[in-house]
């Protein structure tokens, strides 16, 4: 067990030797050793004993905090972070560099290649879409040549370039599910259907977990280079998820399409406008989010880290 989801009201959490006990109503429910663990994740209203948090800490497990229904961030905990100072400063002086149009281009183009693969893919299931996905499909390997890492207004047109294919890729990506979902364009803040609500919800997952990866190496989230500096928002993280959304989208495609969700697992707020995932259905789903992000993961380190060494001239940006 790399991870622990814990999504249950009113629980009371404390240590138990090199374990964490869980109670409710001062009644014990059960035990979780810690030393399998790298990561915690909250959601919900859920209380801790300091020393809970104090053993995560020194045991380098990060705890990732997220509010209830909707799985909106609230925090991230870790242990001690690598202490690398040159690599942040290299980083910084890059971000104002071509180097950050190079990676942005790279970052692109590797997203709308993997969300041609993932239209291509579905053709094969699904050929009674075949116009629809063909379209799109050559929509987005026409523009994976036009990036151009030399252009000197390259950002500016990459931004639109990317929005162009986005716009075309989930024209035809709502097509994949059926019509009860109401999956008729990507949609969030609040996410209007079951499908967006998913999608969301593992966007937020993956992004956490590229945030994780990126403050242990010891990178700065903050400052990107294909996402500009925005107050409060974890740049570098945006930047890093973008090739690996098609990978999700893919996720949510199957869960949907093998009937392991369906719309019955969703509901309306009655407290603010907005579809989400009832608890019997999260209970489900963080199994099978695991499975997919075990073998995810390797992936997300092997990119942060050859980042990093990019940044530092081909140098190990972890140093013994």
């Amino acid at each position: 067990m790399g991870t622990l989801y814990i999504d249950r009201k009113d629980l009371y959490i404390k240590t138990d030797g090199n374990a964490l006990a869980f109670y409710i109503n001062g009644v014990r429910e059960g035990i979780v050793p810690i030393a399998p663990l790298k990561r915690v994740v909250v959601i919900g209203n859920i209380t801790f004993e300091s020393l809970v948090m104090h053993k995560l800490a020194l045991e380098n497990i990060s705890v990732i905090f997220l509010s209830g229904k909707r799985a909106r961030f609230c925090g991230m905990l870790h242990g001690r972070l690598h202490n690398n100072g040159m690599l942040r400063i290299m980083q910084y002086r890059k971000s104002l560099l071509p180097f950050a149009l190079e990676i942005s281009c790279e970052l692109v183009s590797k997203k709308i290649q993997a969300q041609a693969a993932l239209l291509k893919e579905a053709i094969e299931r699904r050929p009674d879409l075949r116009l629809p996905l063909t379209t799109a499909m050559k929509v987005l390997e026409n523009m994976v040549p036009t990036i151009d890492s030399e252009d000197p207004f390259a950002i500016g047109r990459l931004v639109g370039l990317e929005g162009g294919a986005a716009a075309s890729y989930f024209q035809a990506y709502t097509t994949m599910f059926p019509p009860s979902l109401e999956f008729n364009k990507r949609n969030r803040r609040p996410p209007e259907d079951p499908v967006n609500a998913m999608l969301s919800f593992c966007y937020t997952l993956l992004h956490f977990e590229m945030v994780r990866e990126i403050e242990v190496i010891g990178l700065d989230p903050t400052i990107g280079l294909y996402h500009q500096f925005e107050y409060g928002r974890e740049s570098l993280a945006c930047d890093m998820v973008e090739p690996f959304r098609p990978e999700v989208d893919r996720l949510v495609w199957q869960l949907f399409r093998d009937r392991v969700f369906t719309e019955r697992d969703f509901a309306e707020d009655d407290e603010r406008p907005g579809c989400y995932l009832k608890k019997e259905g999260r209970k489900r789903f963080y199994e099978l989010y695991e499975e997919w992000a075990k073998e995810m993961r390797p992936k997300f380190t092997a990119a942060v880290r050859d980042l990093a060494r990019r940044i530092m001239d081909g140098q190990d940006p972890v140093p013994e």
